[in-house]
């Protein structure tokens, strides 16, 4: 465990911290918006300004920490804006205010999840990649287990007393801040070229990039347009039957099952090819798909959300970890914040896209059409080389 080093262990403490502050709302944010007033449709235009301000700002804030050489300012105001956040939405309740809190929250992940992924990367070498960023989803989503089951706790003995669950949620945020002051910065290559700086300028970087990055980045958009919300799968069980105690079991599980295989996995990657390990992910998903457009069998779907966590495992980190072996260090965060910034957009389309195909057709037709276009991506990530062995 040599290549865990403190850096490491301080920056997946803290995303352990905001993601179980984050989902520990999660499962009662519709509800608790819906108390105090907001319809389905204001709920929706609140989340897709939420997430439209987390992506595009990544690809900005990227390249602001590249041409700035440093990584722990972002990295800390991203963590403190999303801790403030939490408590903010319960203050008031005014539908201004509302949207004002819920965009700081997803403006600190753009501010700082570039720097993260670059912090990251630079704390380890090209052979430790997979590892390491398997470490930090493992931790990460420990968060997406330890928050709901907190949530589920309180509600238990406080029914409906939703409010006061923003309130709770800023104590673990205010330990990823606490933990954010113990990190410090390297002396990172600067980039020089600092004319650029405009809001939308990280886009130029997609023609200066290396090739092997945009066939990569290419792939994994494709992927993301059709890889819609989870919301749909929880929504496809609660349809055979299952209560929402269960329904919330059943998140739970599918985090314990990420959590538990991010990081062995990571080790695998970095043994046998960190392409080979994304592939099966990709693989087990479209059966995952194929598996949900037909079953209504409870024991099934415990299996199906099995292999679920395995692919989210043998994916999330492994295609950060690709993507910071193939770019130059100095323009990691950049490059990772182009990627997930244009990787939000894309999946505001895929859960339109789906939600469509469902409206329109049916869940079969939705989940299928996933799963096809999932074979064809497979097929497209086997004509991209394997990278230079030498660069492990």
């Amino acid at each position: 465990m040599k290549y865990i080093t403190r850096t490491i262990w301080i920056l997946s403490l803290i995303s352990l911290f905001t993601d179980t502050a984050s989902e520990m709302l999660y499962p009662i944010m519709p509800i608790y918006l819906k108390t105090i007033g907001f319809s389905v449709l204001l709920i929706g235009i609140l989340e897709g300004i939420a997430e439209a301000t987390a992506g595009l700002s990544k690809g900005y804030f990227g390249k602001l920490s590249d041409l700035s050489g440093k990584r722990v300012p972002f990295v800390q105001l991203g963590y403190s804006l999303s801790a403030v956040s939490k408590p903010m939405m319960a203050v008031l309740i005014y539908p201004l205010w509302i949207f004002f809190a819920r965009t700081i929250d997803r403006l600190g992940k753009g501010i700082r999840t570039g720097a993260r992924d670059a912090l990251l990367s630079d704390e380890t070498t090209r052979r430790d990649k997979a590892k390491v960023f398997g470490f930090h989803r493992a931790m990460d989503t420990l968060g997406a287990v330890f928050g709901p089951l907190l949530a589920l706790l309180y509600l238990y003995f406080h029914p409906h007393d939703y409010k006061t669950l923003f309130y709770i949620a800023f104590f673990p945020g205010l330990l990823a801040i606490l933990a954010s002051t113990l990190l410090k910065d390297k002396k990172a290559p600067l980039n020089n070229h600092k004319k650029n700086t405009s809001f939308f300028s990280f886009l130029k970087y997609w023609n200066e990039s290396p090739t092997n990055y945009r066939r990569l980045a290419i792939g994994l958009l494709t992927f993301t347009l059709f890889n819609s919300s989870d919301v749909f799968l929880l929504l496809k069980i609660k349809q055979s039957g299952l209560n929402d105690t269960m329904l919330i079991g059943v998140y739970i599980f599918y985090n314990l099952i990420y959590a538990i295989f991010a990081f062995p996995i990571g080790i695998l990657a970095d043994k046998v090819g960190l392409k080979t390990i994304f592939i099966t992910g990709l693989s087990l998903f479209a059966i995952v798909y194929f598996g949900m457009s037909i079953n209504t069998n409870l024991y099934l779907f415990i299996v199906l959300f099995f292999l679920y966590g395995i692919y989210a495992s043998a994916t999330e980190g492994i295609s950060k970890a690709w993507i910071t072996n193939i770019v130059d260090k100095k323009d990691t965060a950049t490059a990772i914040g182009t990627y997930t910034g244009l990787q939000s957009i894309c999946t505001m389309i895929a859960s339109t896209l789906t939600g469509f195909l469902w409206y329109k057709f049916s869940a079969t037709t939705a989940f299928i059409t996933t799963g096809i276009v999932t074979l064809a991506i497979v097929i497209y990530f086997f004509t991209i080389p394997k990278p230079d062995i030498k660069n492990y």
